[in-house]
């Protein structure tokens, strides 16, 4: 039985060699499809793991009130985003004398700018750097850590003192790999005393949170003047089980605050990180099923593509196949070589389609600057969807094949 299986497969391999140029072109067909299902979803993984860790760092136990909200549409399940009002730092202050929810910790921030030169002694840096003002709450809420020095105290924040805390590329930047804890940098002209500086966290769309720095709101606050500064609310709750209550209370508290009376819709967006994480993970899964539905569709042409060089490949072998017969070959043996060529194929297309799959989300990930993630899932779906479209485009092929008639194909010229 082995000799006979092995048999087969020499002379499946041998019939494909003969046939080299048709075979990979199927092989390409059927690499192309597999390509699009695991280098689409290896990329979507990758995203999505890149995300749901950032936002997951803060924790499910946080809450954010902001200027931006995002509102589901009932009939089309669509999104929106709606602009309200900006949080002015008088809403703040009345906010924080206000809200007193027991276990809680609330943090403020806004952004000064995007653009911004740090200096250090005779070099600086390109003018692209984010500063933002926090208070000592900041940090902690937003699931960031300190690897050497220390955060922002109440005292640093209430004394607004000219302290801040950096990203950790500005010590292979501006420092030179020297340890910048107590050197003295400078912000539009102001110096500041470094005190800290952060674990990596890697860049997200572009965005590297390894650039940025933090410094005392108040200070912030006379460095960047602009009257239209929009700040955020970040609450911690010590216990998840009262999260609920503690959302539901800053609502009351802000509503308050904005004056709004009991049939007003809240003009401020409330947002929780898992419900983040829960809105990328249903975006992500529509595009998962994109790329299973593009998949799907090449795979097709290419069973398609596949039967249709076995059907030509049994016509020319017709008269090699009656003297397979003549010689006590049976329908069986027959028909397993034709499955045997049809699953080589197949899986030839199914390695091609992985390794290009592989090295395209290893590409993006490396251009986005993400982790890659290695796809296991895909890579294995593709080596089962790859032998059923053999197996059903052999099936035709080899039966055809099997009952041929040895006299009649003797005949065949």
């Amino acid at each position: 039985m082995f000799s006979l299986l092995k048999e087969n497969i020499r002379i499946a391999v041998d019939s494909i060699k003969s046939q080299l140029l048709r075979t990979i072109l199927t092989v390409v067909i059927i690499g192309i499809g597999i390509w699009a299902l695991v280098g689409i979803l290896s990329v979507i993984k990758g995203f999505e793991n890149n995300i749901s860790g950032t936002f997951s760092s803060m924790g499910s136990n946080t809450f954010n009130i902001q200027r931006y909200d995002f509102e589901i549409q009932r009939h089309g399940r669509s999104e929106r985003k709606k602009i309200n009002p900006i949080i002015s730092y008088q809403n703040i202050r009345e906010f924080i004398e206000k809200y007193h929810f027991p276990g809680t910790t609330v943090s403020v921030s806004f952004t000064g700018t995007r653009n911004a030169e740090l200096r250090y002694e005779n070099e600086k840096t390109d003018p692209e750097i984010p500063v933002m003002g926090v208070n000592e709450y900041f940090l902690d809420n937003a699931g960031i850590a300190v690897e050497r020095g220390r955060n922002f105290t109440v005292f640093d924040i209430q004394n607004n003192n000219k302290v801040c805390i950096l990203g950790s590329d500005f010590e292979k930047g501006i420092f030179k790999n020297q340890n910048p804890l107590g050197k003295i940098i400078s912000i539009r002209g102001v110096k500041f005393k470094v005190i800290g500086l952060l674990e990596s966290k890697g860049s997200s769309f572009g965005n590297n949170r390894d650039l940025q720095v933090y410094i005392p709101i108040q200070v912030a606050r006379s460095i960047y003047t602009n009257p239209n500064i929009n700040y955020t609310l970040s609450i911690k709750v010590e216990k998840k089980e009262f999260l609920n209550a503690a959302q539901d209370e800053a609502i009351v508290v802000f509503r308050n605050i904005r004056k709004l009376s009991p049939v007003e819709k809240n003009n401020f967006g409330m947002s929780r990180s898992d419900d983040l994480i829960n809105r990328i993970n249903n975006i992500m899964g529509y595009l998962e099923v994109a790329a299973w539905i593009i998949s799907i569709i090449t795979l097709l042409g290419s069973s398609i593509a596949l039967m249709n060089i076995m059907l030509v490949s049994v016509t020319e072998r017709t008269r090699e196949i009656g003297v397979r017969k003549a010689l006590g070959a049976k329908n069986g043996t027959i028909a397993m070589q034709f499955f045997i060529e049809t699953i080589v194929i197949g899986q030839f297309g199914a390695l091609l389609g992985i390794f290009l799959g592989i090295l395209t989300g290893f590409i993006f990930a490396k251009v986005l600057d993400f982790e890659f993630s290695f796809p296991w899932f895909p890579m294995f779906a593709a080596t089962i969807i790859t032998f059923l479209i053999a197996v059903v485009a052999g099936s035709y092929p080899a039966s055809k094949a099997a009952k041929l008639d040895p006299i009649e194909s003797l005949r065949y010229e």
